[in-house]
């Protein structure tokens, strides 16, 4: 029967699509859940490798007779680890490096890399300069149980392509003299980390270099970039990234005094500079109250990330009574902290500084005026904010804009 030409035809009935969008949400949410259980495998399987590991840790850190003399970056000893991250093998490491006189000093790190085949030349080697962790042997983060927990990025880095390797820094790990916010010693030690990491066959590490750091860290990595051209001329630092960087020790110091983490990090901070410059004069009592000197072999054994109920409860009692002088004033502390401040001199690879915003141990006021200087300086700098940031999340936030960064310099 024909249809009457005044009528539309009659149209073919709609396929029936809710079998099909089932078929596919089943098959999505499959592949979801095979991720997570992939992913959760990975991560148990890491766990118990981790574990497995802890059963001798300890006697990896004791330095053989034999530790000190050699070139500094060479291997003292190594070992593969088990836990590793998915898709990649790890090592700990123990290697040679120096101190801010040129002394010879041992640290203890990390190194880890992608699996996989590396391009031509090998892989970029990216060093990590960690935040305040404490100052204490037991603080490395080497030693933690999981010692790539860390590493902010480092599962980034390392879909990049890249060889991570992460410092310790000097007397944290195995024995060596006091580093914290020594600036120099740990530029020292996060380049010589590069070149233990080269030390390490399976590596594939290049001289191709990338300076990465967050707090304590950012100021370690812009003392490493200041010093690689005369300290480690062979290294190609290609670019350097800071979050949130202790780049101004007096204006930490002068924001800090009358709170419970100025009690923490000056304690942290003025018994290793007491240790360090003892023959410059660096006496705890010119600066300290009695009460703040008492308390400093109890807040230097404890560790930030694993004892912060009872560093509080140790430094409350002293917030106000900290200092009896202003370290940023007096002789020699004033001048101690202005060498321990990054920004004396300019470094050729460009700089990214990233700065949450809501920071309230390193102010932003003080990481722009650290950028206003490098611009000075005419350095090639990029400086990135994140408005809901805070000093712990600030590095991870930032990812976003160190991908970019990494991207446009083209490393």
């Amino acid at each position: 029967m024909r249809a009457d030409p005044g009528e539309e035809p009659a149209r073919p009935p709609e396929p029936r699509r809710h079998g099909r969008a089932r078929r596919w949400t089943v098959t999505a949410l499959a592949a979801v859940l095979a991720l997570v259980g992939a992913l959760v495998a990975a991560t148990a399987l890491r766990i118990v490798g981790d574990l497995v590991e802890r059963g001798d840790v300890q006697s990896f850190y004791a330095q053989p007779t034999d530790a000190l003399p050699g070139a500094p970056g060479s291997i003292v000893k190594s070992e593969t680890l088990v836990g590793v991250p998915v898709d990649a093998r790890g090592w700990r490491i123990m290697y040679r490096s120096t101190d801010l006189n040129g002394d010879p000093v041992v640290a203890t790190g990390v190194v880890v890399t992608p699996l996989g085949p590396a391009p031509d030349g090998g892989r970029t080697v990216v060093s990590w300069g960690h935040p305040t962790t404490g100052s204490a042997r037991a603080c490395a983060p080497s030693l933690f149980v999981d010692p790539y927990l860390g590493i902010e990025g480092m599962r980034v880095l390392l879909d990049r392509g890249y060889t991570v390797v992460a410092t310790d820094y000097t007397g944290m790990g195995t024995d060596g003299p006091d580093s914290y916010l020594i600036g120099v010693t740990e530029g020292h030690n996060v380049l010589d980390a590069v070149r233990a990491a080269q030390a390490i066959p399976g590596a594939e590490a290049s001289s191709d270099v990338v300076l990465w750091g967050h707090s304590q860290g950012g100021q370690a990595v812009l003392f490493a970039a200041e010093l690689a051209q005369q300290y480690a001329p062979e290294l190609d630092v290609r670019a350097v990234a800071a979050a949130a960087p202790a780049a101004d020790l007096a204006a930490l110091m002068r924001t800090h005094l009358d709170d419970v983490s100025g009690v923490t990090i000056g304690s942290y901070a003025f018994s290793a500079f007491a240790e360090i410059y003892a023959d410059r004069g660096a006496n705890l009592s010119d600066v300290l109250t009695p009460e703040a000197v008492a308390i400093q072999p109890q807040m230097n054994a404890l560790c930030l990330l694993t004892h912060v109920e009872e560093l509080h409860r140790i430094a409350d009692p002293v917030v106000g009574r900290f200092v009896v002088a202003d370290p940023t004033t007096t002789e020699p502390w004033a001048t101690l902290l202005a060498e321990n401040s990054a920004g004396s001199s300019a470094f050729a690879a460009p700089l990214l500084v990233l700065q949450g915003l809501d920071d309230e141990l390193v102010r932003p006021s003080d990481t722009e005026a650290y950028v206003a200087r490098a611009r000075s300086l005419r350095m090639d700098v990029t400086y990135r904010t994140v408005s809901i940031a805070t000093h712990g999340t600030i590095a991870y936030l930032g990812l976003p804009d160190l991908v970019e960064f990494l991207d446009r310099v083209g490393v």
